[in-house]
């Protein structure tokens, strides 16, 4: 890429919108905490651990994913955790940022839910005052757990209903579709949550119609899968539905075998409202900006795909419609 293009991304202001924070969780933070906590890890070394990063599936990273919450113990660990992602978001220029956190895989350690949202949520705030990053927090279920068990940590997230702006779905999608949590959405956005859920990553198109119909999903995560179904694509494309796509994840999990066949290109030109985000970027190589650069090496993006992609991102965000109007005139004035 020519270093014109690579600048342009540094600088362009962007929201991210599909960011587990515990898959921020870098080694180096991970063995740290670990040593606070006096947790044991299964590595001698960072550099071990790093390069125990080869997935050769969702169900394989997710077996490390798990392993490294070990380490989340305190309250500060939370903090920690969250800081160090939105300091790499400011140096990226990521203006907002909507989190998404996994209770479930702290709570059944015996990880109080307060400690867990009150750490994460000191760090945003704090963020947003040395910063101005804006941002929304996001809780979601795991989907490899039933649906009483979501119930419960539902029950515990309506107690902090003003630090949680939605709910999602994720964890292993084949064989758990969307409509084993039909009740616990529907339950959530009665309570006033947004919804969305990760669909049409590993699963089928079928998995993004039943997130859309059953969930309320108002935003799809990945939704990589949807081009194979024509009807589909023209439901998402008439609705804008904003798909949060996230290119590097998709080819470290073996979604695709080559970033130069990944289908982000395609998904505009048929007039997806795709966005570019991080997924759990200490895992896969890269935050925001990396995955801008290098999706764009491999696809030939334009500039006009690269404000595309920013304009849908800012669009889709959970924030006042002034807000989202600010956010946008800067983006206009940097363009």
């Amino acid at each position: 890429m020519a270093d014109g293009l690579s600048d342009f991304i540094a600088g362009m202001p962007k929201a991210e919108l599909h960011l587990h924070i515990e898959g921020s969780l870098e080694p180096e933070l991970a063995f740290a905490l670990a040593r606070r906590n006096g947790v044991r890890l299964p590595y001698p070394s960072v550099d071990a651990l790093r390069a125990a990063y080869a997935f050769k599936n969702l169900q394989s990273f997710l077996d490390i994913y798990y392993q490294g919450m070990s380490v989340l113990i305190r309250e500060d660990d939370f903090y920690d955790l969250t800081w160090a992602y939105l300091e790499t978001a400011h140096r990226q220029n990521v203006v907002h940022t909507e989190i998404f956190f996994d209770p479930q895989g702290h709570t059944s350690r015996g990880v109080p839910f307060r400690d867990i949202v009150t750490g994460i949520r000191r760090a945003l705030s704090d963020a947003e005052t040395k910063f101005g990053i804006t941002s929304r927090l996001i809780m979601c279920f795991l989907r490899h757990l039933d649906e009483d068990d979501a119930q419960r940590i539902l029950d515990e997230a309506l107690k902090f209903r003003d630090w949680i702006v939605g709910v999602g779905l994720d964890s292993s999608e084949t064989g758990h579709p969307p409509r084993k949590f039909e009740r616990v959405f529907r339950r959530a956005r009665d309570a006033g949550f947004r919804a969305v859920a990760h669909a049409g990553e590993e699963g089928p198109p079928e998995y993004i119609w039943e997130a859309l119909d059953l969930l309320g999903a108002e935003r799809i995560d990945h939704g990589v899968r949807a081009l194979e179904d024509k009807a589909l694509v023209r439901r998402l494309a008439a609705d804008r539905t904003t798909l949060t796509v996230c290119p590097l994840s998709n080819v470290r999990l073996c979604v695709f075998d080559d970033i130069r066949r990944h289908p982000l290109r395609t998904m505009l030109e048929s007039g997806l409202a795709a966005t570019v985000n991080s997924d759990d970027p200490a895992y896969f190589g890269g935050y925001v900006n990396e995955n801008f650069v290098e999706t764009s090496v491999a696809l030939a993006l334009t500039k006009q795909h690269l404000d595309q992609l920013a304009r849908n991102a800012f669009a889709g965000a959970f924030i006042p419609e002034a807000n989202r109007q600010t956010l946008l005139a800067q983006l206009e004035s940097y363009t």
